[in-house]
């Protein structure tokens, strides 16, 4: 039911469909630095289902663009590890890259930075992709992990086995259960995530 003090429609907070996840980065200038630099971040939280401190902690030394791999650097508690991004994700992370060294930033420091090059804060991306999702008239919650979510479901639905969904999101899967599930090696995780295909 719609608030009746402004008219709009109550807000749900469900998995974003492939669909409103174009629509939401399609929100986001397609022209101005920071809008390409945005719609580069929301891809690769999307397409590589990265966590949002993964994604903000990038470096540009970490992206190797013509591999299609992002090296995600070791967090507190686990390893680092490498992931795939297909064809359209390297190509808007690309386009960032270039404007960003247009701006003067060089080949060093975070991937998704300011323009001024400093690290892009979390509280950031928490409010860009709510009011992304206003301009786009998208209904449901839209937050960070909720594009992590999106890319596992999508994955799933892909045929994709839950062991090599969980290693491409840096899940750990522990004890006996592990020896029931078909076992992948990180080359086939990595070439499975840059098989995959959309069109923004």
């Amino acid at each position: 039911m719609a608030d009746p003090a402004t008219n709009t429609p109550p807000v749900v907070d469900e998995l974003l469909t492939h669909d409103e996840v174009r629509q939401l980065i399609r929100s986001a200038s397609n022209r101005a630095p920071t809008g390409i630099r945005n719609r580069a971040l929301i891809a690769a939280l999307y397409r590589a289902g990265l966590r949002p401190g993964e994604a903000l902690a990038l470096k540009v030394q970490d992206a190797d663009l013509d591999a299609g791999t992002v090296r995600i650097p070791a967090r507190k508690s686990g390893n680092g590890r490498t992931v795939g991004l297909d064809g359209q994700t390297i190509e808007l992370v690309r386009r960032w890259v270039t404007r960003r060294e247009a701006l003067g930033l060089g080949l060093e420091g975070f991937l998704f930075s300011t323009l001024a090059g400093e690290e892009l804060k979390a509280a950031y991306v928490r409010e860009l992709l709510p009011r992304l999702a206003r301009r786009a008239q998208l209904t449901k919650r839209v937050h960070p992990l909720g594009l992590r979510y999106a890319c596992a479901a999508e994955m799933s639905a892909e045929g994709f086995s839950t062991t090599l969904i969980e290693m491409h999101l840096g899940v750990a899967v522990s004890g006996s259960a592990r020896r029931y599930l078909v076992q992948h090696t990180q080359d086939e995780v990595i070439a499975a995530a840059i098989s995959r295909s959309w069109r923004l």
